[in-house]
């Protein structure tokens, strides 16, 4: 395993780190084995778990408070607020209100006393950045945050809150959290260029595209992933996006054989040879899919790899741009450029 500093934090955490978010019923991992699942990372030398309140309605939370319990101290421990918790209208979003109950939630769930990296899951637009960064900085000083991160931030808003802090003398987000795949380059073209000039680390969700990557999804072959049990729409090969993106697989696993690399390590090699990306989150669901994506954690990819890929899907490109959660609303619907 290999190990970057997060940021400007100081803080040394693997370049692969553990997502928490198939833990519970989303993954139907039981207890015993989300805790083998993080017995297995931290001896593979993971030392980052990210997890979020509204993981499977904060049972991710609870298992893995329960699998770290008696190390906490070893593990860099991450969490998320901002999603829906409940139907209740102001037990969402950014706000001090809410956000002091969320924090005081997780930390109950997590049975710790404080996370060292606090996450809002998604930008809020009813909630000012003030606001916002006045309530986690005073969170901070009581002790209960040691950093606070964004996550999935589109990139003017990641500005804005960089300003924000500064303007109104503020604690400020430290990371960032983006989906960033071979599929999904998107980020390139305007979050990264924004993260390195402010030197926050940056922890890149869904590395492997919701399994696209992963070597299971081919051409001929019927999808069955657990992802596409439930998320149908973003498997069907009939949809041009899809299709698209299963061209690119068919291509990427050609480059993969030349290579002598699994696609599971050309996707996570690729994600963690970018500057800019401090550590791939990786979410198994099973110690088996746990071993097969630890496996990448050495894998440095070759400039002749990196171009290959860069022939298949063009930088800054995504494959399937109505996924994007931070992609300006504008782009995808028609009336909302139009007068």
């Amino acid at each position: 395993m290999q190990y970057r500093t997060l940021g400007r934090t100081g803080v040394q955490v693997s370049t692969l780190a553990l997502g928490a978010m198939n833990f519970g019923k989303i993954g139907r991992t039981t207890q015993d084995e989300a805790t083998a699942i993080v017995d297995a990372a931290l001896e593979g030398g993971i030392n980052l778990i990210d997890t979020a309140d509204m993981y499977s309605g904060g049972e991710s939370e609870e298992m893995v408070g329960r699998a770290i319990a008696g190390r906490r101290d070893d593990i860099v421990l991450a969490t998320k607020a901002t999603m829906p918790m409940g139907d209740e209208r102001n037990h969402r979003g950014s706000s001090r209100r809410w956000l002091v109950t969320a924090l005081e939630d997780s930390l109950r769930r997590l049975g710790v006393d404080h996370v060292d990296l606090y996450q809002m899951h998604r930008w809020d637009p009813l909630t000012s950045d003030e606001e916002t960064l006045s309530a986690l900085t005073d969170l901070q000083r009581a002790g209960k945050i040691r950093y606070l991160g964004s996550s999935t931030f589109p990139a003017h808003r990641i500005v804005e809150a960089q300003w924000a802090a500064r303007e109104h003398h503020l604690s400020r987000y430290v990371t960032e959290q983006p989906s960033y795949s071979i599929l999904q380059r998107g980020i390139e073209a305007h979050v990264l260029p924004v993260t390195e000039q402010y030197g926050l680390g940056v922890l890149a969700w869904s590395p492997l595209a919701s399994g696209w990557l992963s070597g299971a999804i081919r051409e001929g072959r019927e999808i069955t992933t657990s992802r596409s049990t439930f998320m149908p729409q973003r498997f069907d090969t009939t949809i041009p996006s899809n299709r698209a993106r299963l061209d690119a697989v068919e291509q990427l696993a050609a480059v993969a054989d030349e290579a002598g690399l699994t696609m599971i390590q050309l996707a996570l090699g690729f994600v963690t040879a970018h500057p800019g990306v401090t550590s791939a989150l990786i979410g198994p669901r099973t110690l088996d899919h746990l071993h097969s994506q630890l496996a990448a954690a050495d894998t440095t990819l070759p400039a002749d790899v990196l171009d290959a890929i860069d022939g298949i899907v063009a930088p800054g490109t995504d494959l399937a741009a109505h996924e994007k959660n931070d992609t300006p609303p504008a782009l995808l619907d028609p009336s909302l450029r139009r007068r």
